[in-house]
């Protein structure tokens, strides 16, 4: 038995800002001299990222005008964690909504009482009764449709959830799963001049996906069969990837160092993945990868022997919304869903995405498209 990724649906803030002003915020925010502020805006000019989304407009505007942020010269006294997780409360679920509303409204065969399996994901805010049970009541599923929540895993947490949603849809064939990963990175930034957090702070956006798994493609358009799953893990870079909730928001690590430690796993996932399979990595035709980083991404490539035009989804992302945790390889693989046609039926696709461990994540997925 199979199951299918049917749809993918997405969703960002309302506030969308260049990365160049964003850039302007943090020189300020850190109080950096003139120095400083010209090597932290040339960082940001080679993330490869052109803007990203954040429920802050703080981020857009200058000391005087924050609506979150103190108007102090140095942002004294800095948001706790309550103040950052009263903001995660108030729009996360919205953004939720969002999200799995134009996941629902791209397969009309399924409706919102069909549901039968509700995913919540998200490592940048947790409370209870959480998430989860607002949508239940926001959307109007029914309520014994089945709940779980995945939390604090970070950027691959999403392929948790799929793997969730093929073990439900194997067990019942009749099984609707929607997952909801939604992360507010944004709100977690750290008034911290150590290189790790100059460099996340350059990265991380927010938003929102919803993906819909059946045991059935969708009745029109290309879905994508969950082929197979593999999971690596790097205890080498157990430091060099880490999320910590500190008393002023979850503090993000993240080194450059991260690279070099994919390079090192990549092949070995790759090969774990197909050892097994009918499938060689040459015979991939469509790549849908996490993009933690621009330079994660020119590791792979160079260590799997890809184009960036293998790639382009990847970057694109990366480009518009920047890094969002583990709802960005769901907007990786919604690009490569609007871009499938009837000849890509059966073309194989990888998958990776990577977080706190180091962990390594793979999945291989197969075009497919309904009887329709």
């Amino acid at each position: 038995m199979s199951s299918y990724l049917c749809a993918i649906g997405t969703a960002n803030p309302t506030h969308v800002i260049p990365q160049p002003q964003i850039a302007t915020f943090m020189a300020e925010a850190l109080q950096l001299d003139d120095n400083e502020a010209r090597k932290l805006r040339a960082l940001y000019r080679v993330t490869g990222i052109g803007q990203r989304y954040s429920v802050l407009a703080d981020y857009s505007r200058s000391n005087g005008d924050f609506e979150f942020f103190p108007n102090t010269p140095d942002l004294e006294p800095f948001p706790s964690v309550g103040q950052r997780m009263a903001v995660y409360r108030e729009c996360a679920l919205p953004l939720s909504v969002r999200a799995a509303q134009d996941c629902l409204r791209q397969v009309p065969e399924v409706t919102l009482a069909s549901i039968t399996h509700l995913i919540t994901v998200s490592c940048t805010g947790m409370y209870a009764p959480g998430l989860d049970l607002e949508l239940v009541q926001k959307l109007g599923l029914r309520s014994n449709v089945q709940r779980t929540c995945v939390n604090f895993m970070g950027c691959y947490a999403a392929f948790n959830a799929l793997k969730l949603a093929d073990a439900f849809c194997k067990a019942d064939a009749g099984a609707n799963v929607l997952i909801v990963s939604t992360e507010l990175c944004t709100i977690h930034f750290q008034k911290n001049r150590e290189e790790d957090h100059l460099v996340s702070n350059a990265l991380f956006g927010d938003g929102s996906a919803a993906a819909l798994v059946r045991a059935v493609p969708a009745a029109s358009g290309a879905s994508l069969e969950l082929a197979a799953f593999h999971c690596g893990i790097e205890p080498n870079g157990h430091a060099d990837m880490a999320w910590h909730i500190n008393d002023f928001g979850f503090e993000m690590t993240l080194s450059s160092y991260v690279p070099r430690l994919i390079q090192k796993g990549i092949r070995e996932l790759t090969d774990g993945l197909l050892e097994n399979l009918p499938i060689q990595l040459t015979d991939i035709q469509h790549f849908a990868i996490h993009p933690g980083g621009r330079k994660i991404l020119e590791t792979i490539e160079q260590e799997l022997g890809l184009t960036t035009h293998d790639n382009r989804f990847a970057y694109q992302v990366l480009r518009d919304y920047g890094n969002m945790s583990s709802a960005t390889v769901l907007f990786v693989l919604h690009e490569l869903l609007q871009s499938l046609t009837a000849a890509d039926k059966e073309a194989p696709v990888l998958s990776f995405a990577f977080g706190p461990g180091l962990t390594l994540e793979a999945m291989l997925l197969k075009v497919a498209f309904g009887d329709n």
